[in-house]
């Protein structure tokens, strides 16, 4: 009699690229089979009688998912974990069906070089409850430890923003940013000698700066005042002058968090021009509009900021078309009593929502709704980030040998949205979604074979169970 940890039954198992009635074995850590669930419905083996199981989960009526894999996510500890720590920031990714985190660099430091790294990678390893993969800092500062961080193999890829640290939070931004053209052609070239690829967030920082004032000149300093102060033109104005640096340095870059269609099409004629190009958006670009910086003032409040909804319907069309490659949460966690500071002057308190919790859920909501399919979600979160990030097929699929990440979903069960059920710290500053009413419900969500979400419900049992990633 074969002996394995676990077996999910009954389940309609996502397996190349369509929905299959399927059982899977576990043991270990790993898949280590799959089995048809009727030898009459599939040409997969069918199931083994001799079949001992630890641990037995019945999916029957349930959609069982590869995990999925978050590509954007701050994490603020060292130095701000009053916002999110690792402990936190994993148990909310648990409670949101990502079972492999990829942190970028916000804290204080951030990993600027491989000693910062070092210390968040242990830091890590005590307390995450799902998997992780980090970032590497890249900015004008220090150049020379950017050829270094890339041969150590420790980080997937770089993050770097494009303008001075904000005033108040230097020690967050160093070794971070580029903060003008020459630096950003020149840290474009360096990057593009070591081969990885670099997130950006595509803003112009001095048309921004000229927004903002003019913004408080007019004495306009409510919600939608914010986006007015950022319009389009600043994201894919940038876009346009990077995928040009890219083309002359030959960097991979990765368009974080892009918010507009202008911005997508014109990735899309630089993907179509043959270019190493990546593209990111998030649920909030593709299902909420800048009506909600009126409605929540700053807990509304992001950057790139929300659009008209004539934009919003546009971004659409690249979700389905392939320009978009994967989609990421951008969770920022704020304090409550931060973000407040932005009801009487929307420029005095910072930018983010805490959507770690919340990028799964949204966009099953919407396959429901018919706006994108089942396959092409699955695609988004889950094996198109593992394959970019180099950790696919460990990550991002369900196939025999890959690490048992899984999460179990009900397709037909309608709820409501509790923010105060969240386990982000900054889960008062995710007002935004409280009350929503989506279709589609994670049940349980499975890391490397242990269940560490179940029906809302993560334990800090699993406290330390996460694993650092490294890319394959």
């Amino acid at each position: 009699m074969e002996k394995i940890d676990l077996l999910i039954k009954n389940g309609k198992v996502f397996l190349n690229g369509s929905l299959v009635e399927a059982d899977l074995l576990i043991d270990g850590d790993k898949f280590v089979g799959i089995q048809a669930s009727r030898r009459e419905d599939s040409d997969l083996p069918g199931g083994q009688e001799k079949l001992l199981a630890l641990k037995t989960i019945d999916a029957k009526g349930k959609l069982v998912l590869p995990g999925t894999v978050d590509p954007h996510v701050h994490v603020r500890a060292p130095g701000f974990e009053e916002r999110e720590d690792f402990l936190t920031g994993t148990m909310a990714a648990a409670n949101g069906g990502v079972t492999t985190m990829i942190e970028q660099p916000l804290a204080n430091p951030p990993q600027y070089n491989l000693e910062i790294l070092n210390r968040r990678i242990e830091a890590a390893k005590e307390s995450t409850v799902v998997d992780v993969a980090f970032y590497g800092a890249a900015g004008s500062d220090f150049p020379e430890e950017i050829m270094s961080m890339a041969q150590s193999g420790k980080i997937v890829a770089f993050k770097t923003f494009l303008h001075e640290a904000p005033a108040g939070r230097d020690s967050e931004f160093i070794g971070l940013t580029m903060k003008d053209d020459v630096a950003q052609y020149h840290g474009m070239r360096i990057i593009g000698k070591s081969g990885k690829i670099c997130g950006v967030h595509a803003e112009n920082n001095d048309m921004v700066k000229a927004g903002i004032a003019e913004m408080k000149e007019q004495g306009k300093i409510t919600g939608k005042a914010h986006a007015q102060s950022r319009p389009p033109i600043t994201e894919y104005e940038t876009i346009s002058k990077l995928l040009l640096f890219a083309e002359d340095t030959g960097a991979r870059i990765e368009f974080c968090h892009v918010s507009t269609p202008q911005g997508l099409e014109m990735i899309k004629q630089a993907k179509a021009k043959g270019l190493d190009v990546y593209a990111e958006t998030c649920p909030h670009y593709l299902l909420m509009n800048d009506d909600l910086l009126d409605q929540f003032g700053p807990y509304a409040k992001c950057n790139p900021p929300l659009r008209d909804q004539s934009l919003v319907d546009q971004m659409w069309q690249y979700v389905n078309d392939g320009t978009v490659d994967f989609l990421g949460s951008d969770h920022a966690p704020y304090t409550f009593e931060e973000k407040k500071r932005g009801w009487d002057n929307i420029f005095n308190c910072p930018a983010g929502i805490p959507c770690i919790e919340m990028r799964f859920p949204l966009m099953m909501d919407a396959v429901n709704k018919g706006k994108l399919s089942l396959e092409k979600l699955v695609e988004l979160v889950s094996t198109n980030p593992a394959k970019v990030f180099g950790l696919y097929p460990k990550k991002g699929a369900i196939q025999i040998g890959a690490d048992a990440d899984v999460i179990i979903v009900d397709p037909e069960e309608t709820y409501t949205v509790r923010t105060k059920d969240m386990y982000t710290k900054s889960r008062d500053s995710a007002m935004v979604f409280d009350g929503m009413e989506l279709t589609g419900r994670i049940k349980m969500t499975i890391v490397r074979g242990r269940v560490v979400m179940e029906d809302g419900k993560v334990t800090e049992e699993n406290r330390g169970y996460g694993q650092w990633v490294q890319p394959l």
